[in-house]
């Protein structure tokens, strides 16, 4: 039985992720958790006199959350008719990651899937601020964010971007490495960076690679640095029409390196196709 987590702000791009996760799992014995964190605003509890009084805000926003997750229930019993999936709600006070943190081991969750909101009038989809901080913040997780935009279809093809500088045990790839094997899918390992000369060690952790996707269709590509690390990614899924970028989540990784970017700002990365982060064991 996997465990999935989706939180949800009740918008199209949260919808948009719900959608995704159960055709991504469609074949997969899942428990699906849709999670509505909320928090008064500011304003709405600054000038309280009185615990009466913020008990009455968060009795309202309650309400209005369970009713919510209500409507996201009823839709997906009528519509969603996988004997593989079930469903429950969650609602609670309190702010998302924090929020998020605490969930993980109560239900034992392998996975959160989540929505990112699309940029007005752009073609690139930026991460909303939830995203980022999720991303940034839970590491012992896998991590899907899904693009407002994105019509997923089928796994058939992913991009997973490396430097080889790490060793990959296995119980970091079995997330990756499931879906693989679910969807038959083609792995493309991409090398980007300013030169392509391997340490001894950068050549010993690539061969373990190898071993790790020995079973599927994989191919090693490599692309210098034009413009940033992010960018090469970006360019190359789209180029390869891949369906999925898949990154670890490695504290010193290049994946730290995609948030500190100029050229991407505080939205972490961008783009028109799912991220996945892998978790981090070892941090």
């Amino acid at each position: 039985m996997k465990n999935i987590l989706l939180p949800t702000d009740f918008s199209k791009d949260a919808w948009n992720a719900i959608f995704m996760a159960v055709k991504l799992y469609a074949e997969l014995e899942c428990k699906f958790y849709v999670l509505h964190a909320y928090e008064p605003k500011k304003e709405n509890i600054a000038g309280f006199k009185s615990s009466t009084r913020a008990g009455v805000v968060y009795q309202s926003l309650s309400e209005a959350s369970l009713g919510q997750l209500g409507e996201i229930m009823e839709y997906l019993e009528e519509n969603h008719k996988n004997p593989k999936h079930s469903f429950d709600k969650i609602s609670m006070a309190g702010g998302l990651v924090e929020t998020i943190r605490d969930l993980i081991p109560k239900y034992d969750i392998d996975t959160i899937v989540m929505g990112t909101k699309g940029s007005t009038g752009a073609k690139e989809i930026f991460m909303g601020s939830n995203a980022v901080k999720v991303l940034k913040h839970i590491k012992n997780c896998t991590i899907l964010v899904v693009p407002e935009s994105y019509d997923f279809q089928k796994l058939e093809s992913l991009v997973f971007p490396t430097e080889y500088a790490h060793f990959f045990p296995k119980n970091v790839l079995r997330p990756l490495l499931q879906l693989v094997k679910l969807w038959s899918s083609k792995v493309k390992v991409f090398h980007v960076a300013q030169t392509f000369s391997l340490s001894d060690r950068q050549k010993a952790n690539k061969e373990i690679l190898k071993k790790r996707f020995e079973a599927h269709p994989t191919s090693f590509h490599k692309v210098v640095i034009k413009t940033t690390v992010a960018e090469a990614i970006r360019h190359f899924a789209e180029e390869e029409r891949t369906d999925l970028i898949v990154l670890t989540n490695y504290s010193h990784d290049f994946f730290d390196r995609l948030t500190q970017e100029p050229v991407v700002k505080n939205v972490t990365f961008r783009t028109e196709i799912p991220l996945m982060v892998l978790p981090d064991f070892q941090g």
